[in-house]
């Protein structure tokens, strides 16, 4: 792996901005988690939901910050696992945290219309779609790892932490987009979304697979490290999204059941009613 990532993910500022980050983002959480609890003492928030956003913003931390950090500079298999950290598992957490819901409960009226046309803008809509948040987040593995940008990326400590910010906001989309407890307008069924996930996992599977055989990666690292990289993709994607799939069945809301209209019986003749 090249030094200068390495220089860059062991520095100070490397890990202090980011330890920083996730703390204020925990404690603004935590200050809109009270404040909702304060407006309406009856409904209250959820302490699940405040401990997947909080065990959400842990995995990242553990995935940014040492020893991980380092690790993943100089072992692919690091690497990987940190992949698996940001883009699938923190996600996960957060997104069960349903920050845009607390942000609903806890802003003012007018800034709360404003974030609600926001959700129902057609761009929102449209990158809420599982197929879009799919192509995002699973697809864009084919184009890491099967072409030179992986390499060009770990050599760059600004295309590194940018490859970070895509696996945490493409994981974040494909887990709302498929189990948010957040509003989504546009988001399909129980069924479709199913599919979307086994789509998901297909695709992972198939990815890892490729790796793991030595077929179309253009990884520079051993060949030990490639195929241990390939194996905690393919077990590691399982796990991440049976869960998500378990997320699914939690957070799933069967829709209201049309009452069926029957005649009154004493509108019914005499023959009728034999």
């Amino acid at each position: 792996m090249p030094a200068q990532g390495h220089t860059a993910g062991s520095s100070l500022l490397g890990w202090l901005l980011p330890a920083v980050v996730f703390l204020a983002v925990a404690g603004a959480y935590l200050l809109l988690a009270r404040r909702a609890e304060r407006r309406n003492p009856v409904q209250g928030w959820s302490r699940w939901r405040t401990s997947g956003f909080l065990s959400g913003i842990v995995l990242l931390g553990v995935a940014v910050l040492p020893p991980m950090a380092s690790i993943a500079h100089e072992d692919f298999r690091g690497h990987m696992a940190q992949h698996m950290l940001i883009g699938m598992y923190a996600p996960l957490g957060l997104v069960l945290g349903a920050p845009v819901t607390l942000l609903l409960r806890t802003l003012p009226a007018s800034q709360g219309r404003r974030l609600t046309a926001v959700l129902h803008s057609l761009p929102a809509q449209v990158l809420a779609h599982p197929a879009v948040a799919l192509c995002l987040s699973a697809g864009s593995l084919a184009v890491l790892y099967f072409t030179p940008l992986y390499n060009a990326t770990a050599s760059s400590s600004a295309g590194h932490w940018v490859l970070h910010g895509h696996f945490l906001l493409s994981g974040s989309l494909f887990a709302y987009a498929i189990a948010g407890p957040d509003p989504a307008p546009s988001r399909p069924g129980v069924r479709a979304r199913l599919v979307y996930l086994g789509i998901a996992i297909a695709v992972h599977a198939i990815i890892s697979q490729l790796m793991y055989g030595g077929f179309l990666v253009h990884v520079h690292a051993p060949v030990h490290q490639v195929q241990g990289g390939a194996e905690i993709m393919y077990y590691g994607g399982d796990i991440a999204e049976l869960l998500l799939a378990a997320a699914l069945v939690a957070t799933w809301r069967p829709g209201p059941r049309r009452a069926v209209r029957r005649a009154p019986v004493a509108h019914l003749t005499a023959a009728e009613r034999t």
